[in-house]
């Protein structure tokens, strides 16, 4: 049976010149071409972390608006071919994502509610070279040594709320409740776990 952790979901930005450098396809196409396994496996075909998750080239650290496709059509083509390891849907009561981490293990991942408008999920998949720099990783070239995903959240969130689970430090479940002031139905707000 798998193990669920919950995650703190932070609301208050401790780096907030982050993802200063921009990802350009260019230099991901040399970054990729040159990467180890871990690389592949973080930035390949299916992952939440992929510049080219969404069909053509989208830089990770700039927000997507992903509850505004429906994620079979977005993913038709990974899923068609077994690539795919993310899959993000609405309930009566919740929006929710689910996807496979990179393997990176540790619970490196966090997740982080920006002004209540962006959800960031970043993480770390090796150490800095260079500790005694003050700079952070993010704020430089971060696809060397980490990984980032933002997206839009939707208008009708209570994002206060946001839940976030990491199972075996492999699967990451984020659960955001729609806000109860739109809607007279309340779901038993019951997380699934279901890795499918």
């Amino acid at each position: 049976m798998a193990s669920w952790k919950q995650l703190e979901v932070h609301t208050e930005d401790q780096t907030p010149h982050k993802w200063s450098v921009s990802l350009s396809e260019e230099t991901f196409k040399i970054f990729f071409a040159h990467g180890s396994p871990t690389v592949h496996k973080i930035f390949g075909d299916g992952s939440l972390f992929s510049p080219l998750l969404f069909g053509k080239f989208f830089d990770p650290s700039d927000a997507f608006p992903l509850w505004d496709f429906e994620s079979d059509v977005l993913l038709s083509n990974l899923r068609s071919s077994g690539k795919t390891s993310i899959d993000w849907f609405q309930t009566d009561d919740a929006y929710v994502l689910k996807a496979d981490l990179p393997g990176v293990g540790n619970n490196t991942v966090q997740v982080y509610v920006e002004n209540g408008k962006i959800m960031e999920i970043s993480g770390q998949w090796k150490p800095q070279r260079d500790q005694s720099k003050a700079k952070d990783w993010r704020s430089g070239h971060w696809w060397e040594p980490g990984f980032v995903r933002r997206l839009e959240l939707p208008e009708d969130v209570d994002w206060r709320e946001t839940e976030a689970y990491v199972s075996n430090d492999m699967f990451l479940e984020v659960r955001i409740p729609k806000s109860t002031s739109d809607s007279g139905t309340s779901g038993n707000g019951t997380m699934t776990k279901n890795s499918d």
